[in-house]
């Protein structure tokens, strides 16, 4: 078994593999032409993105700065904005869904490390897939580790560290971040000022 393929099994596998090294410096280079267009030319950017990650539909706009690690781990739905800032540690699969709104500066980690520190300082590493719903907006600074799913309709406030799975149609937040509340609908939010009888 190669290296990728223990990667991709979600084993324990040498990140200084050489067939891995060669694939990241490949992504590394799409990321820095991507990062250094002229801000306006909308169609070099799409040609790297697609040149870049597995899978994109309709209407995915990346604000420069953006950096991941292989590119064909990386499937993104219609509907896709991030901010400034975006990483994503694309050792094993990250799904993005539908209409989704990342806040700037996010990092999504497959990647992880052992935390016996003899295997760890042998340079083995392992990674778990990160699965986003639809309809997901994520706030600035938000942390996503190995392994997560994040359901349909959530919102996870800014400055959160996800460190386990969060149910479909909530507000989540925190470090660890975990739901706070039902998600409401903006539509049925009363605004309107009371008259102060």
């Amino acid at each position: 078994m190669t290296e990728k393929e223990k990667q991709q099994a979600g084993e324990l596998y040498d990140g200084n593999d050489k067939e891995l090294v060669a694939e990241r410096v490949k992504a590394k280079k799409l990321c820095a032409e991507y990062n250094n267009t002229e801000y306006n030319d909308y169609q070099k950017r799409s040609r790297i993105l697609d040149r870049l990650v597995a899978f994109r539909g309709e209407n995915t706009v990346i604000e420069p700065a953006f950096y991941c690690d292989y590119g064909y781990n990386i499937m993104i739905g219609d509907n896709f904005y991030s901010n400034h800032n975006l990483v994503i540690l694309d050792c094993a699969e990250v799904t993005f869904g539908d209409n989704i709104f990342i806040g700037p500066n996010c990092g999504f980690y497959t990647a992880g490390h052992p935390l016996d520190s003899e295997t760890r300082n042998k340079g083995l590493e392992y990674a778990k897939p990160i699965k986003i719903g639809n309809n997901v907006w994520i706030g600035g600074n938000v942390c996503v580790l190995p392994g997560v799913t994040i359901g349909d309709d959530v919102v996870i406030g800014a400055g959160s560290v996800v460190t386990r799975d969060i149910p479909s149609g909530c507000v989540a937040v925190g470090n660890p971040c975990r739901p706070v509340e039902k998600k409401k609908d903006d539509k049925k939010i009363n605004t309107s000022k009371k008259s102060g009888k």
